[in-house]
Protein backbone atom coordinates (compact mmCIF):
# COMPACT_ATOMS: atom_id res chain seq x y z
CA UNK A 1 0.00 0.00 0.00
CA UNK A 2 2.80 2.41 0.88
CA UNK A 3 4.52 1.74 -2.43
CA UNK A 4 1.27 2.32 -4.32
CA UNK A 5 0.60 5.64 -2.57
CA UNK A 6 4.15 6.76 -3.36
CA UNK A 7 3.72 5.90 -7.06
CA UNK A 8 0.37 7.68 -7.22
CA UNK A 9 1.88 10.72 -5.51
CA UNK A 10 4.72 10.74 -8.04
CA UNK A 11 2.24 10.61 -10.91
CA UNK A 12 0.30 13.49 -9.39
CA UNK A 13 3.46 15.59 -9.20
CA UNK A 14 3.76 15.49 -13.00
CA UNK A 15 0.10 16.47 -13.32
CA UNK A 16 0.60 19.36 -10.92
CA UNK A 17 3.64 20.60 -12.85
CA UNK A 18 1.64 20.56 -16.10
CA UNK A 19 -1.21 22.39 -14.37
CA UNK A 20 1.14 25.03 -12.95
CA UNK A 21 2.59 25.73 -16.40
CA UNK A 22 -0.85 25.88 -17.99
CA UNK A 23 -2.48 28.17 -15.44
CA UNK A 24 0.51 30.54 -15.34
CA UNK A 25 0.41 31.28 -19.06
CA UNK A 26 -3.38 31.15 -19.44
CA UNK A 27 -3.83 33.69 -16.63
CA UNK A 28 -1.62 36.17 -18.44
CA UNK A 29 -3.64 35.84 -21.63
CA UNK A 30 -6.51 37.70 -19.91
CA UNK A 31 -4.71 41.02 -20.32
CA UNK A 32 -2.68 43.51 -18.32
CA UNK A 33 -3.69 44.16 -14.68
CA UNK A 34 -2.70 47.80 -15.19
CA UNK A 35 -5.88 48.28 -17.26
CA UNK A 36 -7.97 47.53 -14.16
CA UNK A 37 -5.90 48.90 -11.29
CA UNK A 38 -5.04 52.26 -12.88
CA UNK A 39 -7.38 55.01 -14.10
CA UNK A 40 -8.35 54.87 -17.77
CA UNK A 41 -6.50 58.11 -18.41
CA UNK A 42 -3.31 56.91 -16.68
CA UNK A 43 -0.15 57.95 -18.49
CA UNK A 44 2.21 55.53 -20.17
CA UNK A 45 4.76 56.33 -17.47
CA UNK A 46 2.29 55.34 -14.73
CA UNK A 47 1.55 52.06 -16.51
CA UNK A 48 5.25 51.38 -16.91
CA UNK A 49 5.90 52.02 -13.21
CA UNK A 50 2.98 49.76 -12.20
CA UNK A 51 4.20 46.89 -14.38
CA UNK A 52 7.76 47.45 -13.20
CA UNK A 53 6.69 47.33 -9.55
CA UNK A 54 4.99 43.95 -9.95
CA UNK A 55 7.47 42.50 -12.44
CA UNK A 56 5.10 42.44 -15.43
CA UNK A 57 7.65 44.21 -17.64
CA UNK A 58 9.98 41.20 -17.45
CA UNK A 59 9.84 38.50 -20.14
CA UNK A 60 7.27 35.74 -19.45
CA UNK A 61 9.98 33.10 -19.04
CA UNK A 62 11.68 35.21 -16.40
CA UNK A 63 8.36 35.77 -14.61
CA UNK A 64 7.68 32.03 -14.73
CA UNK A 65 11.11 31.23 -13.32
CA UNK A 66 10.55 33.70 -10.49
CA UNK A 67 7.18 32.08 -9.80
CA UNK A 68 8.72 28.59 -9.65
CA UNK A 69 11.49 29.81 -7.34
CA UNK A 70 8.89 31.35 -5.03
CA UNK A 71 6.82 28.17 -5.17
CA UNK A 72 9.78 26.16 -3.90
CA UNK A 73 9.86 28.49 -0.92
CA UNK A 74 6.05 28.34 -0.42
CA UNK A 75 5.75 31.89 -1.73
CA UNK A 76 3.10 32.34 -4.46
CA UNK A 77 3.44 36.09 -4.76
CA UNK A 78 1.47 39.10 -3.62
CA UNK A 79 -2.23 39.61 -4.27
CA UNK A 80 -2.96 42.79 -6.21
CA UNK A 81 -6.47 43.24 -4.82
CA UNK A 82 -5.65 42.45 -1.17
CA UNK A 83 -1.98 43.54 -0.96
CA UNK A 84 -1.25 40.36 0.99
CA UNK A 85 0.51 37.08 0.21
CA UNK A 86 -1.69 35.16 -2.23
CA UNK A 87 -1.39 31.89 -0.32
CA UNK A 88 -2.74 33.58 2.84
CA UNK A 89 -5.76 34.87 0.92
CA UNK A 90 -6.48 31.44 -0.53
CA UNK A 91 -6.02 29.57 2.75
CA UNK A 92 -8.39 32.01 4.44
CA UNK A 93 -11.12 31.27 1.88
CA UNK A 94 -10.50 27.53 1.51
CA UNK A 95 -12.05 26.36 4.84
CA UNK A 96 -15.46 27.65 3.71
CA UNK A 97 -15.29 25.59 0.52
CA UNK A 98 -13.96 22.61 2.47
CA UNK A 99 -16.84 22.88 4.95
CA UNK A 100 -19.33 23.09 2.09
CA UNK A 101 -17.89 19.93 0.50
CA UNK A 102 -17.59 18.15 3.87
CA UNK A 103 -21.29 18.72 4.57
CA UNK A 104 -22.46 17.92 1.05
CA UNK A 105 -20.57 14.67 0.31
CA UNK A 106 -21.70 12.62 3.36
CA UNK A 107 -25.30 13.65 2.69
CA UNK A 108 -24.90 12.65 -0.97
CA UNK A 109 -23.54 9.23 0.02
CA UNK A 110 -26.23 8.65 2.64
CA UNK A 111 -29.14 9.56 0.35
CA UNK A 112 -27.65 7.72 -2.65
CA UNK A 113 -26.89 4.47 -0.83
CA UNK A 114 -30.29 4.27 0.86
CA UNK A 115 -32.25 5.26 -2.24
CA UNK A 116 -30.24 3.14 -4.68
CA UNK A 117 -30.33 0.07 -2.41
CA UNK A 118 -34.08 0.25 -1.87
CA UNK A 119 -34.66 0.76 -5.58
CA UNK A 120 -32.51 -2.28 -6.42
CA UNK A 121 -34.34 -4.50 -3.94
CA UNK A 122 -37.53 -4.37 -6.02
CA UNK A 123 -36.55 -3.48 -9.62
CA UNK A 124 -39.42 -2.13 -11.67
CA UNK A 125 -41.47 -1.20 -8.62
CA UNK A 126 -43.01 2.20 -7.95
CA UNK A 127 -40.13 3.34 -5.74
CA UNK A 128 -37.57 2.16 -8.29
CA UNK A 129 -39.27 4.05 -11.13
CA UNK A 130 -39.67 7.21 -9.08
CA UNK A 131 -36.06 7.09 -7.87
CA UNK A 132 -34.78 6.54 -11.42
CA UNK A 133 -36.76 9.47 -12.84
CA UNK A 134 -35.73 11.88 -10.07
CA UNK A 135 -32.08 10.79 -10.18
CA UNK A 136 -31.89 11.27 -13.94
CA UNK A 137 -33.40 14.75 -13.60
CA UNK A 138 -30.91 15.61 -10.87
CA UNK A 139 -27.94 14.30 -12.83
CA UNK A 140 -28.82 16.27 -15.96
CA UNK A 141 -29.84 19.62 -14.47
CA UNK A 142 -27.14 22.35 -14.52
CA UNK A 143 -26.04 23.65 -11.11
CA UNK A 144 -26.16 27.31 -12.09
CA UNK A 145 -29.79 27.05 -13.27
CA UNK A 146 -30.91 25.26 -10.10
CA UNK A 147 -29.06 27.82 -7.97
CA UNK A 148 -30.76 30.76 -9.72
CA UNK A 149 -34.21 29.13 -9.53
CA UNK A 150 -33.57 28.28 -5.86
CA UNK A 151 -32.82 31.91 -5.06
CA UNK A 152 -35.89 33.07 -7.02
CA UNK A 153 -38.28 30.61 -5.36
CA UNK A 154 -37.06 30.24 -1.78
CA UNK A 155 -35.34 33.58 -1.19
CA UNK A 156 -37.19 36.11 -3.36
CA UNK A 157 -40.72 34.68 -3.67
CA UNK A 158 -41.24 32.66 -0.47
CA UNK A 159 -38.64 34.55 1.60
CA UNK A 160 -37.90 31.53 3.78
CA UNK A 161 -34.16 31.35 3.04
CA UNK A 162 -31.47 34.05 2.71
CA UNK A 163 -30.03 34.88 -0.69
CA UNK A 164 -26.36 34.97 0.26
CA UNK A 165 -23.80 34.81 3.05
CA UNK A 166 -22.82 32.20 5.67
CA UNK A 167 -24.14 33.72 8.88
CA UNK A 168 -26.58 31.01 10.01
CA UNK A 169 -27.50 27.41 9.23
CA UNK A 170 -30.23 28.71 6.90
CA UNK A 171 -27.57 30.24 4.66
CA UNK A 172 -26.15 26.76 3.97
CA UNK A 173 -29.39 25.02 2.94
CA UNK A 174 -29.60 26.26 -0.65
CA UNK A 175 -25.88 25.88 -1.50
CA UNK A 176 -25.72 22.37 -0.03
CA UNK A 177 -28.99 21.38 -1.72
CA UNK A 178 -27.83 22.61 -5.11
CA UNK A 179 -24.44 20.90 -4.79
CA UNK A 180 -26.11 17.63 -3.75
CA UNK A 181 -28.40 17.43 -6.76
CA UNK A 182 -26.09 16.23 -9.53
CA UNK A 183 -23.81 13.82 -7.59
CA UNK A 184 -26.83 12.28 -5.86
CA UNK A 185 -28.52 11.71 -9.21
CA UNK A 186 -25.42 10.01 -10.60
CA UNK A 187 -24.68 7.90 -7.52
CA UNK A 188 -28.25 6.66 -7.12
CA UNK A 189 -28.00 5.09 -10.58
CA UNK A 190 -24.58 3.59 -9.80
CA UNK A 191 -25.72 2.18 -6.44
CA UNK A 192 -28.88 0.74 -8.00
CA UNK A 193 -26.98 -1.03 -10.80
CA UNK A 194 -24.24 -2.30 -8.49
CA UNK A 195 -26.73 -3.54 -5.89
CA UNK A 196 -28.87 -5.31 -8.48
CA UNK A 197 -25.78 -7.25 -9.55
CA UNK A 198 -24.87 -8.06 -5.95
CA UNK A 199 -28.42 -9.10 -5.02
CA UNK A 200 -28.52 -11.59 -7.89
CA UNK A 201 -25.32 -13.34 -6.69
CA UNK A 202 -25.22 -16.88 -5.38
CA UNK A 203 -24.19 -15.94 -1.85
CA UNK A 204 -27.28 -13.71 -1.55
CA UNK A 205 -29.52 -16.60 -2.61
CA UNK A 206 -27.80 -18.74 0.01
CA UNK A 207 -28.37 -16.07 2.68
CA UNK A 208 -32.05 -15.91 1.78
CA UNK A 209 -32.32 -19.69 1.93
CA UNK A 210 -30.88 -19.57 5.46
CA UNK A 211 -33.59 -17.15 6.50
CA UNK A 212 -31.49 -13.96 6.72
CA UNK A 213 -33.70 -10.87 6.96
CA UNK A 214 -34.18 -8.52 4.00
CA UNK A 215 -32.54 -5.56 5.78
CA UNK A 216 -29.41 -7.58 6.58
CA UNK A 217 -29.25 -8.94 3.01
CA UNK A 218 -29.41 -5.48 1.45
CA UNK A 219 -27.39 -3.33 3.85
CA UNK A 220 -24.88 -5.90 5.16
CA UNK A 221 -24.22 -8.69 2.68
CA UNK A 222 -24.93 -7.05 -0.69
CA UNK A 223 -23.88 -3.49 0.09
CA UNK A 224 -20.29 -4.32 1.04
CA UNK A 225 -19.64 -6.06 -2.28
CA UNK A 226 -21.56 -3.44 -4.23
CA UNK A 227 -19.57 -0.50 -2.88
CA UNK A 228 -16.47 -0.74 -5.09
CA UNK A 229 -17.93 0.89 -8.23
CA UNK A 230 -19.74 3.35 -5.97
CA UNK A 231 -16.44 4.43 -4.40
CA UNK A 232 -14.92 4.96 -7.86
CA UNK A 233 -17.73 7.24 -9.01
CA UNK A 234 -17.99 8.92 -5.62
CA UNK A 235 -14.37 10.08 -5.89
CA UNK A 236 -15.13 11.80 -9.20
CA UNK A 237 -18.26 13.35 -7.73
CA UNK A 238 -16.32 14.59 -4.68
CA UNK A 239 -13.89 16.36 -6.99
CA UNK A 240 -16.90 17.65 -8.93
CA UNK A 241 -18.34 19.12 -5.74
CA UNK A 242 -15.14 21.10 -5.19
CA UNK A 243 -15.29 22.30 -8.81
CA UNK A 244 -19.04 22.96 -8.62
CA UNK A 245 -18.45 25.17 -5.63
CA UNK A 246 -17.02 27.76 -8.04
CA UNK A 247 -20.48 28.31 -9.54
CA UNK A 248 -22.52 27.82 -6.37
CA UNK A 249 -20.36 30.13 -4.26
CA UNK A 250 -20.59 32.83 -6.92
CA UNK A 251 -24.41 32.65 -7.08
CA UNK A 252 -24.91 32.55 -3.31
CA UNK A 253 -22.12 34.97 -2.38
CA UNK A 254 -20.24 32.31 -0.41
CA UNK A 255 -16.79 33.60 0.67
CA UNK A 256 -15.02 30.41 -0.45
CA UNK A 257 -12.24 29.58 -2.85
CA UNK A 258 -14.64 29.28 -5.80
CA UNK A 259 -15.90 32.85 -5.52
CA UNK A 260 -12.36 34.04 -4.82
CA UNK A 261 -11.15 32.35 -8.00
CA UNK A 262 -13.86 33.99 -10.15
CA UNK A 263 -13.22 37.43 -8.62
CA UNK A 264 -9.47 37.01 -9.16
CA UNK A 265 -9.93 36.12 -12.82
CA UNK A 266 -12.12 39.20 -13.35
CA UNK A 267 -9.57 41.38 -11.54
CA UNK A 268 -6.54 39.69 -13.18
CA UNK A 269 -5.00 38.91 -9.83
CA UNK A 270 -2.55 36.35 -11.23
CA UNK A 271 -0.97 35.33 -7.93
CA UNK A 272 -4.32 34.47 -6.33
CA UNK A 273 -5.50 32.60 -9.44
CA UNK A 274 -2.38 30.44 -9.40
CA UNK A 275 -2.57 29.81 -5.65
CA UNK A 276 -6.29 28.97 -5.76
CA UNK A 277 -5.91 26.50 -8.63
CA UNK A 278 -2.91 24.83 -6.99
CA UNK A 279 -4.63 24.45 -3.61
CA UNK A 280 -7.75 23.05 -5.29
CA UNK A 281 -5.66 20.58 -7.30
CA UNK A 282 -3.92 19.41 -4.13
CA UNK A 283 -7.32 18.88 -2.48
CA UNK A 284 -8.49 16.73 -5.41
CA UNK A 285 -5.25 14.74 -5.22
CA UNK A 286 -5.80 14.03 -1.52
CA UNK A 287 -9.38 12.92 -2.27
CA UNK A 288 -8.11 10.43 -4.86
CA UNK A 289 -5.55 8.99 -2.42
CA UNK A 290 -8.25 8.56 0.23
CA UNK A 291 -10.40 6.73 -2.32
CA UNK A 292 -7.54 4.35 -3.17
CA UNK A 293 -7.13 3.54 0.51
CA UNK A 294 -10.89 3.03 0.86
CA UNK A 295 -10.73 0.38 -1.88
CA UNK A 296 -8.46 -1.79 0.23
CA UNK A 297 -10.59 -1.26 3.35
CA UNK A 298 -13.81 -2.26 1.59
CA UNK A 299 -12.36 -5.29 -0.21
CA UNK A 300 -9.28 -6.89 1.44
CA UNK A 301 -8.78 -9.05 -1.66
CA UNK A 302 -7.44 -6.04 -3.52
CA UNK A 303 -3.66 -5.85 -3.57
CA UNK A 304 -1.59 -3.11 -5.15
CA UNK A 305 1.64 -4.01 -6.84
Amino acid sequence: MGSFIFKRSLQSVFSLVALIILIFFLARMTGSPADLYLPQDASAQARFQFNEQYGFNDPLIEQFGRFLWGLLHFDMGQSLQFSRPAVDVVLQAFPTTLALAAITMPLVLLVSIITGSLAAYRPGGIFDRLASILSLIGASTPNFWVAIVGVLVFAVTLRVLPTSGTGTALHWILPVGVLMLRPTGVLVQVVRTSMMTALSSTYIKTARAKGVGSRAIVFVHALRNGLLPVITVASDQAAGIVNGAVIVETVFGFPGIGKLMIDSVLLRDFAVIQAAVLVTALAVFVINIIVDIAYALVDPRIRYS
